[in-house]
């Protein structure tokens, strides 16, 4: 009896191994990498933006280089609160600049995941990550994706990794927050940015015109 028993628990335990395996095999993996700066063809995914569209005089540059840790993405450039003489433009502010990735081919699906993890360098400002999704809040039908932002910072000059969870980034229309209780599709997720304002930003944090420099490592979806 005790011999029947012990082949028998030895059957239980056998399955239980089987099903935990099969389970986490249909599982995806536990990390996605979106945005790896570890080679100049990764500029091709990206576009800059800044206030320079619009009569300001801002500046922004991408490029890929290498130091002893070896090659990352640098975005960098001066922030202008001034706006250009005799533009056409009334603006509101100034002061920004962004790189945005070109939409993607179709959506990134990463309802699989949970948080947004980055490998940063940074100069004391805080940044802005952007999630865009497919639109269906702000203007159905029509070509403007949704934005989900939150902010990021890092210690200046020390590679730092932060990690966002899904749920804290907000929904905006142009920058502001929008005061309802939305929830983000990260089933359909169109593209992604990284930006940066001279004005705001998190408490304690370098802001005003001048100078700026992100260091990027990579860009990944997490699940915990």
């Amino acid at each position: 009896m005790s011999r029947f028993r012990s082949l028998w628990q030895a059957s239980i335990n056998a399955t239980k191994r089987a099903f935990a395996w099969n389970f986490e095999d249909l599982m995806p993996p536990r990390e996605n990498i979106i945005f790896s700066f570890n080679s100049k063809d990764e500029l091709k995914r990206w576009h800059l933006y800044s206030d320079s569209e619009y009569g300001g005089l801002s500046s922004a540059s991408l490029e890929i280089k290498e130091d002893d840790s070896g090659l990352s993405g640098i975005f960098s450039g001066k922030l202008s609160l001034d706006v250009a003489e005799g533009s056409p433009w009334r603006m509101k502010r100034s002061g920004f600049c962004g790189m945005r990735s070109k939409k993607f081919d179709g959506f990134i699906d990463l309802d699989a995941y949970d948080t947004i993890t980055m490998k940063l360098r940074g100069d004391g400002r805080s940044y802005i990550s952007t999630i865009y999704t497919d639109n269906w809040i702000n203007s159905p039908g029509k070509q403007e994706d949704n934005s989900w932002q939150a902010f990021v910072s890092s210690p200046k000059d020390e590679w730092h990794e932060i990690k966002i969870p899904l749920d804290r980034y907000l929904p905006t229309w142009r920058g502001n927050v929008i005061n309802a209780k939305l929830e983000m599709n990260p089933a359909r997720i169109v593209g992604m940015s990284l930006s940066v304002n001279a004005e705001g930003g998190v408490p304690g944090a370098k802001s005003g015109p001048g100078d700026f420099k992100l260091e990027i490592d990579y860009i990944k979806a997490l699940r915990t």
